[in-house]
């Protein structure tokens, strides 16, 4: 099990994420468009920069929800292959085998 407050500073930062994103995506697409002034797209450059860093999406780590394991995570099941192996283990996993031989 991983530390709680790992687990709390990543769900933190996921609704960050979460509120800024709309704020993120409009200041994003201004620093881009090659039809604004250098001035502007400079400006939104800044201000992108004063956003807190937190809120950056690629500042979340993903986290097993069963044990809270940052490595070793598969993302269609969204769990550690140690709890998968687990939850296989004992039969609470539908169309899952553990394999022997």
């Amino acid at each position: 099990m991983a530390k709680k407050s790992a687990i709390e500073k990543n769900a933190k930062r996921q609704k960050m994420v979460e509120r800024y994103a709309e704020k993120r995506a409009k200041l994003k697409a201004a620093a881009m468009d090659e039809n604004l002034s250098l001035e502007e797209r400079y400006k939104a450059r800044l201000k992108l920069a004063e956003l807190p860093r937190n809120s950056a999406p690629n500042r979340v780590r993903n986290r097993c929800e069963v044990s809270g394991r940052p490595r070793g995570y598969y993302r269609k099941l969204k769990m550690s292959r140690i709890a998968l192996r687990e939850l296989g283990s004992n039969g609470q996993i539908p169309g899952l085998v553990k394999s022997s031989w």
